[in-house]
This record gives C-alpha cells, structure tokens and sequence, in this order.
C-alpha cells in the first residue's frame, strides 16, 4: 500500500473498493499487514477519524514518548541497540523507561501478526504509565502505542531487521482501523479482549468475546493469555482454550503445550501486571475521550457564538453536558466506583513473589505518612486507596478546561463526603480521607478550591510545580 495518499475517504470505484474490503478483512484479526515491499507503516492514506479541526489527529506536534524518542534518535542524542536474540526490544524498553517485569503474553491471534502468534509464541506485552510495547516472536516489527498528552493514543512501528539507522514509524491507518472502535469509546485508544480460542490460538467462532476492565467479573477475563503468579482459587478464562474434540464450544480445557520462558526477555505474565493493565488501558481511554469531548464543545460553540458575546460569557445549558458526562464517567473510573470485587488472592505472598508489584509500587509518589496510590490491596480490590495513579500523568493535566475543573470539584465533593451518592458508597470513610490526603500532600497545582479546604483544615499541600514526564 502506497503512503503519501491525500487526506481523503476511499473512493467507491471498484479496484478502491476491493482494497478497502481486504483491508477491513484483516483489521477484523487486528490490523493491516506488513508491505510486501518492507514499508511497516503506513500513514496520512484512507480516512481517520478526528483528523480535522478541533482535533487534528495528523498533527506531528507531538510530545508523546516516542516522537520525544524519535527526535532524540533523530539528533543522535540516543540510539537503538541491536540484540541478536531479542532485537531491539530491550534497548527500546530501557529507552523509554519500560520495564521488562511488566511483561504479559497472549496467545490469541489478535494482532496483525497473527501468524507468528500461537499458545507456544504467544505475544509479550509490556508497559507502562505512558507507553505499551508488543512483541512477536520472530515478527517482523515491534508494535507500540505511546499516548500524547493532548491527541491520545499514537501508533508506531519499530521494523525488527537490523539497519544503521532504526526509525520509529508513526501508523495511523494500520491500527486506527481497530483501535478506534467501542471497545476504545470511540476514540484513538488500547483496550484488553478476552477472547475463547482454540489450541492454535485461533478465535473459536460464534463465541462471545469480552473487553477487560476493572469491573470485568474475574470469571470473564482473560481469554487467551497466559496467567502467572495467581493463587486463588476462583475461575477465569487463562491458561485455556477450547477443547474442540469435546464439542462444547466454550468448555476450556488447561493448555497441555506451554511456551519457552527463555524466548522472552522475563519469564512469566504476571498477573499483577495484567490486573494493573485492565484498569489503566480504560482510565487512559476515558482521559481522552474527556479531552476529546471537551475540545469538539467548545469547538462546536464558538462557531455559532455571536460576534458581540462577551468572551467570559458562561457556556449555555446544552454545552456542559457533553463534555460533562464523560467527566463523571471518568471520576467514577478513577475512584473504582464499580470495581469487580477479586477473589482472595494472598496479597503478601503476590507481591512478595511479583517482580512487577514490587518494582510499581517503588515508583509511588508518598505523602509524609508514605503512602501512594500505587500501594496495592489485591485481598479484595486492586488497590489500597482506590483512586488511580494516572492522576499524576501528564495526560491528566492536558484535560482542557472547563472539564478538569469540574473533574477536581466533583473529586473534592466526593473525597470530603459532600457527596454520599450510591455511586460512591464502596469509598469508605477511611478510604476518602486517605486519598484527600495523599493527592493533597503529592499533586503539584490542585485549584485554590483545595488549596482553602486544606488550610482550614490544617492539612499539608503540594508545592511546585507538576512534574515533568519522566521521558523528558
């Protein structure tokens, strides 16, 4: 497929119309092939949502980890190591600030390299706050989404072979096509599927499929991927597939073939991770959909506003509410409000035995009583003070206004038990004035709003400035 094509919907002649229908036959698996011709990437042909103003999803001013990466490869400020048994995943994971116990596999065919992905070469995921890699044994390219403060979710290909000079290449098209979809909200984003498959790792027809969050039921999770550190005893969908001589499509039987550990860069696909994945590929999701709604508002009044209105009129009634319900979709996502209750899970010998838990939980910002939002529970709930640490992000504080000062008076209502809502029963008041205290004492430029609560209530406040991206 050739790159450079104008910014324009495929047309509906007939050789234009064949291409787009193979095109969404393999989008169907993942995403779009790699070019026969080698090229990896392909960018700026077909239609992407969003690509117009308020938006501009093809802007290349950006400042996501990658195109920060890529600018300092680009400048020899940086450069990628080649591996001879892991090409260059491990230099990028270090490069980025990925680390390497974050790693989860799924066998599922559920990328564009699908054939390279079975229960004995399943895909490693890595991750972290800004940035998740997948790798395919023996693929041909490294697949990673970075997301950007303000434009969300950003698609990049890293080619496997060894050149002089690797280049990390933006995709729109090749991914757009699946990961903007409901599973995404819409919008430029990641998502996690739990899937029934077959012992070859391929979908297993007329099954149901699940997009995993954190409200999922535990027994619906997990479907194609591979579960390592859990000692509990309750049911999920890993470790599995369809015995298809049992004739019952969705009767899961223990896989009896397992994969190498030692064709990974870690061993295992922790379960911790995995649990930390299925609430922050949603939390990430609901921030730019925030984001997006937010900026399509405002976007969308100021074209039929009239010329004499004062510039800090308030915003009529029928504008608030769209970027408004998907700020309280949000706050409620944060705040765990429908959390799916975990099964006992003996949360000691998990985090003691779990590289990843322990290493998460060391990159936790700590009030003075040395708490973080990054404690974990993992008796009963993910984590010990149920409000997410993408609090921090710098995703989070490009929420445009008028919606993030709404998000943080509604967060201020709840925390200090001004709102007793059903929604929010599960915080209890323990829970709220934990976090209050916390978010308090560690995030940098809270409103005055806080700043008063605070001071008439004698508590600690965060000074400075936010932090700067850990990428920077």
């Amino acid at each position: 497929m050739r790159s450079g094509a104008p910014n324009s919907p495929v047309g509906t002649s007939a050789p234009r119309l064949a291409r787009l229908l193979r095109a969404l036959s393999w989008a169907a698996l993942g995403c779009l092939p790699l070019s026969a011709r080698g090229q990896i990437a392909v960018q700026n042909q077909g239609y992407i949502p969003f690509s117009d103003a308020p938006i501009h999803y093809r802007s290349n001013d950006l400042s996501d980890p990658v195109a920060k990466l890529q600018r300092r490869l680009g400048e020899g400020k940086a450069s990628l190591a080649y591996d001879p048994r892991f090409g260059y995943l491990p230099s990028l994971l270090k490069l980025l600030s990925v680390p390497v116990d974050s790693q989860t596999l799924v066998f599922s065919k559920t990328s564009f390299q699908y054939p390279k992905i079975s229960p004995e070469h399943p895909r490693a995921l890595y991750f972290n706050d800004d940035v998740y890699v997948g790798k395919v044994h023996d693929g041909k390219a490294l697949e990673i989404v970075s997301f950007d403060p303000t434009q969300g979710a950003i698609f990049y290909l890293l080619d496997e072979r060894k050149v002089a000079h690797p280049t990390l290449q933006r995709a729109e098209l090749d991914c757009t096509q699946c990961h903007i979809a409901a599973g995404t909200r819409g919008i430029p984003g990641v998502l996690l599927r739990s899937v029934y498959t077959t012992e070859t790792g391929t979908l297993v027809p007329g099954t149901r499929s699940f997009i995993t969050d954190q409200q999922s039921p535990f027994s619906e999770r997990w479907g194609g991927w591979y579960v390592t550190g859990y000692q509990g005893s309750a049911p999920h969908m890993g470790n599995a597939a369809v015995d298809s001589t049992q004739g019952a499509a969705t009767r899961l039987s223990p896989l009896g073939h397992p994969y190498d550990p030692s064709d990974y860069v870690f061993p295992g696909s922790d379960v911790v991770a995995l649990l930390v994945l299925a609430h922050q590929t949603q939390m990430h999701n609901l921030i730019t959909l925030t984001n997006y709604e937010t900026r399509l508002a405002l976007y969308s009044y100021a074209q039929t506003r009239s010329a004499g209105d004062p510039a800090d009129a308030p915003l009529p009634e029928g504008v608030r509410p769209r970027f408004e319900r998907p700020a309280e979709q949000l706050l409620r996502y944060m705040l765990f409000a429908n959390e799916a209750p975990l099964p006992s899970t003996g949360q000691e010998r998990i985090v003691r035995a779990s590289a990843f838990a322990q290493e998460f939980e060391a990159r936790g910002i700590r009030d003075p009583e040395g708490r973080s939002l990054r404690d974990f529970d993992l008796e009963t709930r993910i984590f010990r003070y149920p409000c997410s640490y993408l609090i921090y992000s710098d995703a989070f504080d490009a929420i445009p206004e008028p919606a993030k000062g709404y998000i943080y008076h509604r967060l201020l209502e709840i925390l200090t038990g001004r709102d007793e809502s059903p929604d929010f029963a599960r915080l209890s008041g323990a829970d709220r004035r934990a976090i209050l205290e916390i978010l308090l004492a560690t995030k940098p430029g809270l409103p005055p709003e806080w700043r008063h609560y605070a001071e008439s209530n004698h508590l600690r406040v965060a000074e400075g400035r936010p932090r700067a991206s850990a990428h920077e």
